[in-house]
């Protein structure tokens, strides 16, 4: 029993040391044949919709055009160096390079995704990408983002830095909701600052302007827009208001469109007069329709002149003679009966 308990654990500590060494060996070979490896050949992995940097400017990154890492031995590349040069341009978000057992490295580069557009009013154009850091336009791509422009401050140093100003961050948290909201995506065309420092959102469909404000409570607030839209433009049309007031998270506030009321109002009452002029002309082509009666009509020398209706004599009427009839006098006649002869009886023979 004793003897037992002493060999088990010297038995497990041997197979330790021996799966140790063996890994020590293994990395040592693994070591020398790395060492010994060339460069091959370089595979470049871009993934994404946006091409802001291709693998021509990768490869000019890498040194390809020159040659000088294919057939070198993959010790005395700098893979580290490589990756440090590939995340100093600022279109990559994400560089990683590695070298396989073939001796072929591989680069995998991804790109920062702009989400917003924004032009200062010190005529600067930059990029806003999805991690609210700035960069600068591309001279191979230009995205297709909502774009702000307007009484803007936020500098831009033509590198890749965060948002300095609490407008550029809301004007970010806007764009950002913008985009991730299907309906809002495909509404929203611009953002528009204001000179009181307020957002403004320009639709796509009708000419009024959204009155944002900030962007706080913004789930809240389009919210409000979409039941507004829902419920209120169907009745009175997408251009009866110049500006929608989505600003307080309790009510939403539109402003009539003022030309287009007045306009309205001269087309109702041209209409109005149109209706009375047709009335009154239906009526004189009824009188000019009836004959006028004249007594007389003499024309002369396509002159007319009427003449006064003579003054109806009065007629004498004698009064009807009332005359007395003579009764006629009544003569009775005396009246002879006649005899009264029975009619035979008609009998049927038998």
């Amino acid at each position: 029993m004793f003897k037992k308990r002493i060999w088990k654990p010297l038995l497990i500590g041997l197979g330790w040391t021996l799966s140790l060494a063996g890994l020590v060996v293994l990395m040592s070979f693994i070591s020398i044949k790395k060492n010994e490896v060339v460069c091959s050949a370089i595979k470049v992995y871009i993934p994404g919709s946006h091409y802001f940097i291709d693998r021509q400017e990768v490869d000019h990154i890498l040194q390809m055009d020159s040659h000088t890492l294919i057939g070198r031995r993959i010790e005395t590349i700098d893979l580290h160096d490589l990756e440090t040069k590939l995340k100093n341009n600022p279109f990559i978000e994400f560089a990683k390079v590695y070298a396989d057992m073939d001796g072929v490295i591989q680069v995998e580069v991804s790109q920062r995704q702009p989400i917003l557009r924004v032009m200062n009013r010190f005529d600067q154009d930059f990029y806003v990408d999805q991690h609210g850091l700035k960069m600068p336009l591309s001279q191979n791509f230009t995205a297709r983002v909502i774009a702000a422009n307007g009484f803007i401050d936020e500098l831009f140093a033509n590198k890749v830095d965060s948002l300095h100003t609490a407008l550029a961050r809301d004007l970010f948290k806007t764009a950002d909701f913008i985009r991730n909201d299907s309906l809002w995506d495909a509404q929203i065309a611009q953002i528009y600052i204001n000179k009181d420092h307020e957002i403004e959102l320009i639709p796509r469909v009708g000419n009024q302007r959204i009155l944002l404000g900030t962007a706080d409570s913004l789930e809240l607030r389009f919210g409000n827009l979409k039941a507004f839209y829902q419920k209120a433009l169907p009745m009175v049309g997408w251009d009866a208001y110049k500006v929608i007031n989505i600003k307080y998270n309790n009510q939403v506030i539109g402003v009539k469109n003022q030309t287009l009321v007045d306009s309205l109002n001269t087309v109702k009452e041209k209409a109005k007069r149109a209706a009375e002029d047709s009335v009154r002309a239906v009526r004189m082509n009824r009188v000019k329709s009836e004959p006028v009666i004249t007594e007389s009509i003499v024309n002369k020398a396509d002159n007319v002149t009427d003449e006064k209706p003579a003054e109806a004599k009065p007629v004498a009427v004698k009064p009807a003679e009332h005359k007395t009839a003579e009764p006629k006098p009544v003569v009775h006649r005396a009246v002879t009966p006649k005899p009264v002869t029975p009619n035979p009886l008609h009998i049927r023979p038998r």
